[in-house]
């Protein structure tokens, strides 16, 4: 089988485990900046050229399709499903991950954990929002936020006031959150492939700081799930329409509460915190699906 793993830096750790897993089990890998390539649309032949050549032999692709460049990386990855060609990340699911607001109304509508979430376009009723997530102490989330970046924690109604109207005459979107105090700082990422969880680990921020995000100083540290923690995992993953992805939750005193869904999730995190090859369950369900979306073509082609 030949993949294609759409990176724009082939020596981020994620990309180099992907190429490993894939030559390990005997398959042929290349990295592709999808920003380099090309999409030609023809009547019932779309094409995807790159650096001169076609891409019609890939059999399976991997996005790694950074936050910044959504738009032109789910236009390629919707070209190589056009061609069909499996995708361990569909395009629409892509995009759907990407926008934090239909997410969580997504993850609502399936009756699924979440902290008291507010979104709205006028700033002056802050009161309002406030009381609708229970007072302060907030989180206050950028919609374009990545990485904790964007996210600030306002300890009382007057500074969360202050922020939110900031954001606002700023013309930015943002979100407001309930504190989950009792999580104390932490919080769980469930890695699903496929519909199952393959690992888990435990961030915990660091002293000082209430953003447990590995790129902001929080540790990891591999975890149990409980039942009902694996079974959320699954279900949002599943609901986002998502076959990868990195579920970010909170334990809490009334059940993990969900965060974000992460459609490119680090592989360098869960790997060195859980030790399990993770990489390698990804190869292994393009493996999977991409054959039978080969054999099926086959199939056809003898009954035509």
């Amino acid at each position: 089988m030949h993949i294609g793993i759409l990176s724009r830096n082939a020596d981020l750790y994620s990309t180099k485990r992907l190429v490993e897993a894939s030559e390990q089990r005997g398959h042929e890998v290349e990295v592709i900046d999808h920003l380099k390539c090309t999409i030609v649309m023809e009547q019932n032949k779309p094409s995807i050229i790159y650096h001169g050549r076609s891409l019609d032999y890939i059999d399976a692709i991997v996005p790694r399709i950074g936050a910044s460049v959504t738009f032109y990386g789910s236009a390629v990855v919707r070209q190589f499903e056009m061609m069909k060609v499996f995708t361990a990340v569909e395009s629409q699911a892509l995009i759907r991950s990407r926008d934090k607001l239909r997410s969580l109304q997504i993850l609502s509508r399936a009756g699924l954990g979440l902290p008291k979430t507010v979104f709205t376009n006028y700033s002056r009723d802050t009161d309002d929002i406030l009381n609708a997530v229970g007072g302060a102490p907030v989180i206050i989330k950028l919609l374009e936020g990545t990485q904790g970046l964007g996210v600030v924690l306002a300890d009382n109604r007057k500074s969360a006031a202050s922020v939110i109207e900031a954001f606002h005459g700023l013309k930015a979107r943002v979100i407001v959150q309930e504190f989950v105090k009792e999580a104390g700082g932490a919080d769980i990422r469930a890695f699903v492939v496929d519909g199952q969880v393959v690992g888990a680990m435990k961030r915990q921020a660091k002293e000082g700081e209430f953003r447990s995000n590995l790129h902001r100083g929080g540790t990891s540290s591999i975890i149990k799930l409980s039942r009902k923690e694996k079974s959320t995992a699954v279900e949002a993953a599943k609901k986002m329409g998502l076959g990868v992805a990195g579920v970010d939750m909170l334990q809490s005193s009334r059940g993990p509460l969900i965060l974000e869904v992460n459609s490119s999730p680090g592989l360098e995190g869960i790997e060195k915190a859980t030790g399990v090859d993770v990489a390698g369950k990804i190869v292994e369900y393009l493996e999977r699906n991409a054959g039978k979306k080969k054999g099926k073509i086959q199939k056809d082609k003898v009954n035509a």
